[in-house]
């Protein structure tokens, strides 16, 4: 088969469960808002469950929603037969997930949720079937066909099934007004958890790797410290720690093109007074937004009264995995 031919088939499936997504924008009703409203009422958990690529798809809707703020884990139909139903409670949420609704295995257990008095919404793609009957929410998600040319295997229909989870599970997540924070509290080994939790009191210098100097020191000193704490920096400060002024890399080649004599000058006559801070209780990933802006690569952490506490350097936010 030709490179067109193949592009073209692609496309047509692609085209295909494009229309089955868009059709479920009208089944965003009113159905879909008591659904809403009995997930947010949960006071366990969302149990969802599903059979074969049905069950892919609750797995993922479950993964989806416990790490959006709704706490929710999947069951698998065939296992809550021989035991697992007793991870259900009545103050949990079953989310039951079938394109026919006659999946065997969750019609079996329909009478066991009743009995638990488990509120029970339903995702079919039949709206007369046994488990969309039973359910007391039904949310349809059937589709005109699927995109496999023989109409057979699972591909439109969970496209549009998992579209109408991830629906359900953004509006639980703004109705729980929920955070970037949030989110990173249930992500602290991705890349978002780091930016979001990691704290510049987590990664700055401080005590005996602090490079600092009086302002009566002599630059050609200054020099030996920073080149012992090996940040491309030292800090200026006074009698009670309180920061004066910080000395660069970028400093030191000023004074060279201006001529000054190193041996002789005094710290305090070339330095930046000031200097651009931090507080230690701020986000890391603040210090690196403030570094980019400034174009520099270490900044001064200082406490309320303005004393040095520690310096944190672009290369330990690197190495935190913040940048």
């Amino acid at each position: 088969m030709d490179a067109d031919k193949l592009k073209a088939l692609g496309r047509r499936a692609l085209e295909i469960e494009r229309d089955a997504v868009s059709a479920l924008l009208e089944r965003v009703d009113d159905s879909f808002a008591r659904a809403c409203r009995i997930m947010l009422g949960c006071t366990g958990r969302i149990v969802v469950t599903g059979m074969g690529k049905s069950g892919h798809i609750g797995g993922k809707l479950a993964a989806t929603l416990a790490s959006t703020g709704t706490p929710a884990f999947f069951v698998h139909p065939g296992e809550a037969s021989h035991g697992d139903l007793g991870m259900i409670t009545r103050q949990d949420v079953v989310l039951a997930i079938s394109y026919s609704g006659e999946t065997a295995e969750i019609v079996t257990l329909l009478p066991l949720f009743k009995r638990m008095q488990a509120p029970l919404i339903a995702m079919t793609g039949k709206p007369r079937s046994t488990l969309a009957q039973a359910a007391e929410v039904h949310i349809d998600v059937s589709v005109a066909q699927e995109a496999c040319p023989l109409n057979l295997a699972p591909t439109a229909s969970t496209t549009a099934t998992l579209a109408m989870g991830d629906a359900l599970a953004v509006a639980l997540l703004e109705a729980r007004g929920f955070t970037p924070e949030d989110f990173a509290m249930s992500h602290p080994g991705g890349s978002l958890g780091r930016r979001l939790l990691l704290k510049i009191t987590d990664v700055m210098h401080t005590g005996d790797r602090l490079p600092i100097v009086s302002a009566d020191t002599p630059l050609s000193a200054a020099l030996l410290e920073m080149t012992r704490k090996g940040l491309g920096m030292t800090a200026i400060v006074g009698a009670q720690r309180e920061v004066l002024g910080v000395f660069t890399d970028g400093d030191l080649r000023r004074v060279l093109d201006q001529g000054i004599d190193v041996r002789s000058a005094t710290i305090a006559e070339v330095m930046t007074r000031g200097g651009k801070s931090v507080r230690a209780d701020q986000l890391a990933a603040e210090a690196v937004a403030l570094m980019e802006k400034h174009k520099i690569t270490a900044l001064l952490v200082k406490d309320d009264d303005q004393r040095l506490i520690g310096v944190v350097h672009m290369h330990d936010l690197l190495r935190a995995g913040v940048v």
